[in-house]
């Protein structure tokens, strides 16, 4: 059963690479590539269901055992976000199949989505820290090439834009991993995590924790998201939807893993200055999607206010943030990718990118109109919808840690975002319309699927919050309890 912890990366890598050489057979390349990332998310929910069964699970590749091997590493958090992220592609597939048009699905569309969605299911799931190096490369090569999908000008600007911060993120990321291997020498995780509880966390420790802190920031968008709206409103709409529902995901997923598991110690330093660049993160993104005169800007913006809000509960520290944290991060992966599908496919109805020159939507569009509603309450926090449970669990530890600044700007964001999204809301749905109903464009039936499989799943997560309750405590006990990963990777040696 082990074997097939390596599968999410390996199945869409081969398949990729399989449909490179079909780039006339469009067909053929959205039933490969949507059989794909299904079967996919069924190993993931399988995994899920084994790891709650028997505890975490690994692979250590050609027989090496750690920390000498390259291992894969399965526990409950990192299969959720597998799961989680899979499905999420499935349904941004069939949004492509009637959207994205076969001038970009002939531009090798479906293996960059495969190669990148591989990286993404790697970086979960590696248990050695220049693997996650790896893991993120290869995520991020298929980014450069979808950010500039189709070749527009603006979208050359703003991918330059993106892969020069990202490369410099990269670099750092290796310089971090070179003082890190010569100080401790071992890139195991579970092996860093021995190493830095047996010589102490001294400065020199935690100014390379501090040099990962600001390499996974980048990459999450937590304070140093400069890059980050112009290159997500860049790329076509599912491909926006990707980088929202994933790409700041796994900057996350890297800081939770590096700060709950190899440097847990100097919380003092670390936490403090994770709970600082968490606050002012969101001040300044809802400061963003307040000043936006534009659906994209203003969404950009929202997933930094996301990010910054999640970041919230790691700096708390306690199980229950974690837990918090995990129930806010699955929502918000599900409710980013509707949001951006949702203002990519206004954009294509009215022709129109600020506000105020959209309106009516509701009356030609009453079931896409409603589904906005939905994404907007739930992003909000409003009860019994998906971002609720992780709002209050996260808020609950604050209380109890005397967070109190974060628990207020945490809280005062929801506002902000309620009412940035109900501008949106006001303006582009109601009033009368100006499009006739002789030039009033169909929503793709594909579309109209993939935004009520989104809208159902973020129901289904508010509503059904105790269904996976097991799995989010779970994970939420591991980070909470480094010995329990340590041991499950270490023990057996």
């Amino acid at each position: 059963m082990n074997n097939i912890i390596v599968l999410p990366l390996i199945i869409p890598i081969v398949t990729a690479i399989f449909l490179v050489f079909l780039r006339h057979h469009i067909r053929l390349q959205r039933i490969v590539s949507l059989v794909t990332v299904v079967a996919i998310s069924v190993i993931a929910f399988i995994l899920l269901l084994e790891v709650q069964a028997n505890g975490i699970m690994k692979i250590d590749f050609s027989g090496w055992l750690p920390p000498f091997g390259i291992l894969f590493v399965a526990d409950s958090f990192s299969i959720i976000l597998v799961l989680t992220a899979n499905i999420i592609t499935a349904i941004c597939l069939i949004y492509a199949f009637s959207t994205i048009g076969e001038r970009h699905e002939r531009m090798y569309f479906y293996p960059f989505v495969l190669f990148l969605i591989a990286g993404v299911n790697g970086s979960f799931l590696t248990g050695d820290i220049f693997n996650l190096f790896v893991c993120f490369e290869v995520m991020l090569l298929a980014s450069y090439v979808l950010v500039a999908l189709g070749g527009e000008k603006f979208q050359l600007r703003e991918s330059l834009k993106y892969v020069l911060i990202n490369v410099v993120a990269s670099w750092m990321f290796l310089v971090a991993l070179a003082y890190l291997y010569g100080t401790l020498k071992t890139l195991n995780m579970a092996h860093i995590a021995v190493r830095v509880a047996e010589v102490g966390q001294d400065p020199v420790l935690t100014t390379v924790a501090i040099l990962f802190l600001i390499v996974f920031s980048l990459k999450a968008g937590l304070l140093l998201f400069f890059w980050l709206p112009g290159s997500y409103s860049a790329p076509p709409t599912v491909v926006q939807a990707l980088f929202a529902a994933l790409l700041t995901k796994v900057g996350i997923y890297a800081l939770f893993r590096t700060f709950t598991l190899m440097f847990p110690l100097n919380t003092d330093v670390t936490h403090t200055l994770i709970g600082v660049m968490a606050g002012i993160t969101i001040v300044l993104g809802c400061l963003g999607a307040l000043s936006g005169h534009d659906v994209r800007t203003i969404a950009a913006y929202n997933v930094i206010i996301g990010v910054g809000f999640i970041m919230i509960g790691l700096a708390v520290g306690t199980e229950q943030a974690f837990a918090g944290a995990i129930y806010y991060l699955i929502h918000d992966m599900f409710a980013k990718a509707l949001l951006f599908l949702i203002v990519g496919t206004m954009v294509y109805l009215t022709g129109e990118i600020i506000i105020k020159n959209m309106n009516g939507l509701i009356r030609n569009y009453p079931l896409f109109g409603w589904i906005y509603f939905i994404v907007m309450c739930a992003l909000a926090g409003i009860p019994p919808l998906s971002g609720f449970i992780g709002k209050v669990l996260i808020g609950q530890q604050a209380v109890e840690g005397g967070f109190y600044v974060l628990l207020a700007i945490g809280f005062g964001s929801s506002v902000i975002v309620l009412y940035s999204l109900l501008r949106i809301f006001l303006a582009a749905f109601f009033g009368e319309t100006s499009v006739s109903e002789e030039d009033k464009k169909p929503i793709p039936k594909a579309a109209m699927a993939s935004f009520v499989m989104l809208a159902l799943c973020i129901i289904a997560l508010g509503l059904g919050a105790e269904g996976i309750a097991i799995y989010v405590e779970d994970a939420a006990r591991t980070l909470a309890n480094p010995a329990i990963y340590i041991e499950a990777i270490l023990g057996a040696k």
